[in-house]
């Protein structure tokens, strides 16, 4: 993972220091890509310590087109949780209940009670988009997956969450906003290439590395394909202020070598996929690196 590395490094030596919507102040350049070959590893960073299980379930939670946090809380994946609870401190049903609270609240009810579904829900993000656009009925994924088998070459195979009829809507407007697929001449490989609007490069950008190159590999499974490469392409990539010491930190370590994926072969359709369909091996990594969540 020496181009996350090399990006990281870039940023800090070459990024204009910036004020941001959430206050924090970031380190930003603008224009960057990457990329990450998936035919000799999973680009799983090693320099802190990583969790695919998390990575999955919020790719597993986009494809079911689900978009309240319940289906996470449930499986302690706490990534989306700040936006709602923060939501809901503004609310006139806030009786001072702490994140844990809130969030246990929304774990111990029922998904149809009527805190969660008003509470939980991020309006119409990523999952919405991607399998039912705009409201109206268009499954973008569904599209793709018949597109990629039976349509290799076309330069149509394309995913988009950035919706500016319903981005006001959302929670968060998406930031990983467009994705394209490419199949090689000889129908044997599958790669893709993200658009990313703003990337959070310490606790964000490892993470979207796996979700897409995951999301990649689960694809090229389903539509007989072999995962090639990851391009990971971001306009505003910026490390928050508060993220450089311990960015420092991380480029003093050395990257281990990459683990590699296993999916279950018998899985035959994209929809099919569970948590316990997706593994890694081999991994290892340097110790845990923490950093806060600016929301």
């Amino acid at each position: 993972m020496k181009e996350y590395l090399d990006m990281c490094r870039y940023i800090l030596e070459n990024g204009e220091d910036r004020d941001d919507r959430t206050g924090t102040g970031t380190r930003s350049v603008f224009g960057y890509q990457t990329r990450y070959r998936l035919d000799d590893g999973f680009p799983l960073l090693t320099t802190k310590k990583m969790y695919l299980r998390p990575i999955a379930e919020e790719l597993l939670w986009f494809i079911k087109g689900d978009t309240n946090i319940k289906y996470l809380v449930d499986r302690n994946v706490k990534i989306w949780n700040d936006w709602p609870y923060e939501a809901y401190t503004k609310s006139a049903d806030y009786q001072g209940e702490s994140m844990e609270e809130f969030v246990a609240k929304i774990k111990a009810l029922p998904a149809d009670d009527p805190f969660v579904v008003k509470y939980g829900e991020l309006g119409p993000v990523y999952g919405h988009q991607w399998r039912n656009f705009n409201d109206q009925g268009v499954d973008q994924l569904a599209k793709l997956v018949d597109s990629l088998k039976y349509n290799p070459f076309s330069r149509r195979h394309i995913i988009c969450a950035w919706n500016p009829a319903q981005v006001d809507e959302m929670a968060l407007p998406p930031c990983h906003a467009f994705i394209q697929f490419y199949v090689s001449h000889d129908c044997k490989y599958l790669s893709s290439q993200l658009y990313q609007r703003s990337a959070d490069t310490f606790l964000g950008v490892p993470f979207n590395i796996a979700s897409y190159a995951l999301f990649t590999a689960m694809l090229a499974q389903v539509c007989g394909y072999q995962a090639k490469e990851f391009i990971h392409t971001i306009g505003d990539a910026h490390i928050y202020k508060d993220h450089i010491e311990v960015i420092r930190q991380q480029l003093e370590r050395e990257p281990y070598p990459k683990c590699q994926l296993v999916l279950n072969p018998e899985v035959k359709s994209i929809f099919d996929f569970k948590i316990e369909d997706i593994q890694i091996v081999n991994y290892r990594s340097h110790g845990r690196l923490k950093g806060k969540v600016s929301v």
